[in-house]
């Protein structure tokens, strides 16, 4: 996967994120913090993340991304 964008137009590469099973139940999905990157840039991901109305987090290189409004308490 190290030539994404070649393969794979932006809006195409987010659609199929919002499309999988787990994103269209409300639940949630992740993605590498360098794909993202590389492919739409961090500023369009998180604005695409909040025009949903969902969350999103970052740790260790990854994205998570809560698909649903709810509340995120962190337990520890």
């Amino acid at each position: 996967m190290t030539h994404l964008r070649a393969f794979l137009p932006a809006d195409i590469w987010m659609r199929q994120i919002f499309e999988a099973n787990s994103a269209r139940d409300g639940g949630i999905v992740w993605r590498s913090v360098r794909d993202v990157e590389r492919m739409i840039g961090r500023e369009a991901f998180v604005a695409e993340i909040t025009r949903r109305g969902f969350h999103i987090v970052e740790n260790s290189g990854q994205f998570v991304i809560f698909c649903n409004n709810a509340q995120i308490r962190m337990l520890c």
